[in-house]
């Protein structure tokens, strides 16, 4: 049986009979009510029929828009996370990094092992207050945006991942019809994730899945612990 893609439950609005069936037998553990473990196991018998129904219901294929936002630590990683998923299954994937590329972080340097089946451009020069030089970073901007059109066009490559792009929308270098409109262009397969601080609104309604970064506590802020090799870079 596939696993549920989700592992959350849907809102309401969106409930269907079996999503309610799911939700009243709940996830197991001790948060079920049996105390004896023959209604137990007959509660996950009935809770692994509704799952294998709902899984069998939801039978659409389609190329995905994620975004990974918020003010929160791994939204990169997060779609570092797709970009091995995907090369582990033999597919091809494109990593196009904006506003990044004043370092080689280190998953380039781990994932360069795929060869081919990566490609990866780091087409920033740096944050703004490195850079200090507005049109530059437009440039650099547009360029990376070229660059990703040509991936976002290629059925070969089954993942696109567009680094800081949200960053780049934030700051205006980039215009959010220009984006949409790569993404409307792709093959129906293409998988494209888009990350950083304060993706627009826009973007948001055109995505399939949105996770938003929730920043709770960081070491940088909180204790002056400086950027380290494995953790942010």
């Amino acid at each position: 049986m596939q696993p549920d893609p989700t592992g959350v439950e849907p809102p309401a609005s969106l409930e269907s009979p079996l999503d309610r069936a799911a939700a009243e037998l709940g996830p197991g553990g001790n948060l079920a009510p049996e105390k004896e473990a023959e209604a137990y196991r007959r509660r996950m018998e009935r809770r692994q029929e509704v799952q294998r129904q709902r899984v069998g219901e939801r039978n659409l294929e389609k190329g995905l828009v994620l975004v990974f936002t918020g003010d929160g630590k791994g939204k990169t990683t997060a779609a570092l996370g797709l970009v091995l998923r995907t090369l582990g299954h033999g597919e091809q994937v494109a990593v196009v990094q904006f506003i990044k590329g004043g370092w080689q972080p280190g998953e380039a340097k781990a994932l360069a092992l795929f060869g081919e089946s990566l490609h990866w451009h780091a087409l920033g020069e740096g944050f703004t207050w490195e850079t200090k030089d507005r049109d530059r970073d437009r440039e650099l901007v547009q360029r990376a945006w070229e660059r990703s059109c040509t991936y976002l066009a290629d059925a070969e490559r089954r993942l696109v991942v567009l680094d800081e792009v949200n960053v780049a929308l934030k700051l205006g270098y980039l215009e959010l019809d220009q984006v949409l409109e790569g993404l409307r262009l792709r093959p129906p397969l293409t998988h494209v994730a888009l990350t950083g601080r304060g993706a627009p609104p826009g973007l948001l309604e055109q995505a399939d899945l949105v996770t938003e970064m929730r920043l709770v506590r960081h070491p940088f802020r909180e204790q002056g612990v400086k950027a380290q090799a494995g953790i942010e870079f």
